[in-house]
């Protein structure tokens, strides 16, 4: 009866795990639209990172980051790479088109994520491209010209783009992880990757002049509420949700935050932040998600059951295959 109780609880816990992922990870699209209103977006997203990796480095190192286990140059320089491709790239250049760009709108953009680095990897590893690919790539171009231009749309084109080279970039950090030297636990590699990223999104905010742009009586206390939540909800607790989620649940209902979290981030935008959703959003968005889900299964069907992998890396490893996927 214990034992039963035990699985059960450990079970809900895992559940509970999983939908966190699903809300907050959805959320941060509102987070950053919010955030951006009156902060600057590479200085908003440079502060996030920063804040979060350093807080989350804080809490691992002592127990998981020191004597052997603490981070060599190689897993600096990875952290460094991984920082600079998907939260510099990926999640700077989001911040970036959220400014002009509804935040359900960009989340289902987003969402391609998983057809990008099924296609990076295989130009990467120069395997052949199967059909699933071919197909999700022509739905999930499709769908993202409907999201532009379809029925009812009205959307800044060079802001779309800009989401959609951030997604690329995101997929290409995300393929490079896989391979790359990076610490035993995964909280602090991530937390590493954080801080890299956070000094040099708060670098290229100077570049592109955003302090002067900076007048502290302006920011709004909605921005500053969206900010505590991406460092907090959506860095931190969200992720090491995602750690617990992966390590207990299944492939493939691990994955299906990819299609789930766009459309959270859809209807909180439309019910929280005031925005519309025209034709061109259903259509352009259940195409994408069409995409999403032909990519995720098929990758879900060709791995092996999680019960055959070695007990003593299963987490480590199931970790590092699928690093970084989550959009924000």
């Amino acid at each position: 009866m214990t034992t039963v109780a035990h699985l059960r609880k450990d079970h809900a816990l895992s559940w509970t795990a999983l939908v966190t992922v699903w809300i907050v990870w959805g959320s941060t699209y509102l987070g950053i639209s919010v955030a951006v209103e009156t902060i600057p977006p590479f200085l908003m997203a440079g502060t996030r990172f920063l804040v979060a990796g350093a807080l989350m480095f804080a809490f691992v190192a002592p127990r998981h980051a020191r004597g052997e286990r603490r981070p060599t140059w190689p897993h600096i320089r990875s952290a460094i790479i991984i920082g600079a491709l998907m939260l510099v790239g990926g999640n700077g250049l989001l911040s970036a088109g959220e400014e002009h760009l509804d935040s359900g709108l960009a989340a289902l953009i987003v969402a391609t994520v998983p057809v990008w680095m099924v296609l990076i990897n295989a130009l990467v590893t120069r395997t052949r491209i199967p059909a699933t690919l071919v197909a999700a790539l022509v739905l999930g171009t499709t769908g993202i010209a409907i999201l532009v231009g379809g029925p009812g749309g009205d959307v800044d084109v060079g802001a779309a783009v800009v989401v959609v080279i951030a997604s690329a970039l995101w997929a290409a950090g995300s393929v490079y992880a896989r391979s790359a030297p990076l610490p035993s636990h995964p909280m602090v590699a991530a937390s590493t990757q954080m801080i890299a990223a956070g000094v040099m999104l708060l670098a290229l905010g100077v570049v592109r002049g955003e302090p002067a742009r900076v007048d502290v009586a302006e920011i709004s206390g909605a921005s500053l509420a969206g900010l505590a939540w991406l460092v907090f909800a959506g860095s931190i607790v969200a992720f090491t949700a995602y750690v617990y989620a992966n390590s207990t649940l299944p492939n493939d209902t691990v994955a299906t935050y990819a299609y789930v979290n766009p459309v959270i981030a859809v209807i909180l935008g439309v019910t929280l932040g005031d925005e519309t959703v025209g034709a061109n959003v259903y259509l352009g968005g259940a195409v994408i998600v069409g995409a999403v889900a032909l990519i995720v299964t098929g990758r879900s069907k060709g791995r092996p059951p999680r019960r055959h992998d070695p007990p003593r890396t299963r987490l480590r490893g199931r970790v590092r295959d699928r690093r970084g996927t989550s959009p924000v």
